[in-house]
């Protein structure tokens, strides 16, 4: 819940204290632009910046400055290069805060190394792994999508629901699928299923083979992928489909890319899981305001990317100035009820409340984003399947 003082209060006092802002804002996107997650990537950046196109668009921040929205490759398989790219936007260009990056390992690396020494709010559309909820991290790390502690629970139901009780599990030996298996696997026994065996993978391989053969000597009929669909994910599942030792396959959300079904072909038994906001107040705005930008809303984190980066934009204009501390002491607030409610693209609307002296709430494509203690939100998972060669939604998982 929100402190009971002002934002306009808030911000005063930061401005005082903070005198020197001056020019246009900045904040980094650091995105997995190479790499296992590549094709994914484009969309969620796009989501970015529609929200600091919108902001910039309906008069900008501090009146009248403009956002600059700069972009760095963190990969996702190279946790050296996500600390460079991170410490580069903090301590050369000095970005106000940070959208991304998008995998758990990079995430972590980018906020050990770079933003929590530099003081930078970090909010990342898409690391799910469990492991960033224990993060030591001065209340800088936060995260639009659910952890993998939720998403692994809610597969383990979608699972039970098909008649599914026996699988194996092959995951990218990483903070992501580590974390995602164990989630699953646990969820998994305790509602009555069987694991038959749980096995790590290293990305980048040509041939997975040999993991393959182990996992199908358990004798279960689905596999569950839990990677990267331009990486391991996708070799994987080939070799599966060419062996034809499975009948069904499983993938979670670093699965759901149509490139994924361009390179394997549409008629792939494959369901998934993915972190969704079907009928929230959000959505709608979100939805119309990309097919008019030419982005597909339903692609995988771009909703959670859009929230990230218009959660930093208010905490900007709510604080009063760009600077780091005061955008980390605003962005709870924001996020946060009791407050006039902010949906995506009301910027005008959110300025005028924050200079009349009024709360706002912020509730966004993806969701409403009350940040427990953690700095994680509460999920929503949505069931995926592949009809006529693209990735379609099925519905809430409950």
């Amino acid at each position: 819940m929100k402190n009971t003082f002002k934002l306009s209060l808030i911000a005063a006092a930061i401005m005082a204290s903070n005198p020197a802002f001056s020019g246009d804002p900045k904040i980094a996107f650091l995105g997995g632009f190479t790499g296992p997650l590549e094709s994914l990537t484009p969309p969620i950046y796009q989501g970015a910046q529609l929200a600091i196109d919108q902001a910039n668009a309906q008069g900008g921040v501090l009146n009248g400055n403009k956002i600059n929205l700069l972009k760095g490759d963190s990969t996702c398989a190279d946790a050296t290069a996500a600390s460079n790219v991170a410490d580069r936007m903090i301590n050369s260009e000095k970005v106000s805060a940070i959208v991304g990056p998008m995998c758990s390992g990079a995430t972590i690396a980018a906020a050990n190394n770079a933003a929590i020494p530099g003081g930078a709010v970090l909010i990342s559309p898409s690391a799910t792994s469990p492991a960033l909820t224990n993060l030591k991290d001065n209340d800088l790390v936060f995260r639009t999508a659910p952890s993998d502690a939720y998403q692994g629970k809610m597969m383990a139901k979608l699972l039970m629901s098909k008649g599914i009780n026996e699988v194996v599990i092959s995951y990218v030996n990483n903070d992501y699928g580590k974390g995602f298996a164990e989630s699953l696997a646990a969820s998994f026994k305790s509602q009555g299923g069987n694991v038959a065996s749980s096995e790590a993978h290293e990305d980048g391989k040509a041939d997975y083979r040999a993991e393959l053969g182990s996992l199908a000597s358990m004798g279960a009929s689905t596999l569950v992928v839990l990677a990267y669909a331009d990486g391991s994910g996708q070799t994987i599942l080939r070799q599966a489909m060419e062996s034809g030792d499975f009948e069904q396959f499983v993938g979670g959300d670093g699965m759901v890319g149509d490139k994924l079904i361009d390179a394997l072909g549409g008629d792939i038994n494959l369901i998934a899981t993915k972190p969704g906001s079907p009928n929230l107040k959000g959505k709608a705005p979100f939805v119309k305001a990309a097919k008019a930008a030419g982005m597909d809303p339903e692609a995988v984190f771009s909703a959670q990317a859009y929230d990230a980066a218009f959660l930093i934009a208010l905490a900007i204009e709510a604080a009063g100035s760009d600077d780091r501390a005061a955008i980390a002491k605003t962005i709870r607030k924001v996020a946060s009820a009791p407050g006039v409610t902010i949906l995506p693209g009301e910027w005008k609307k959110a300025v005028k409340a924050i200079k009349d002296g009024k709360d706002i709430n912020y509730q966004g494509a993806s969701g409403n984003h009350e940040f427990d203690s953690a700095g994680d939100v509460p999920g929503i998972i949505v069931e995926m399947t592949v009809k006529n060669g693209k990735f379609v939604q099925l519905g809430q998982i409950k």
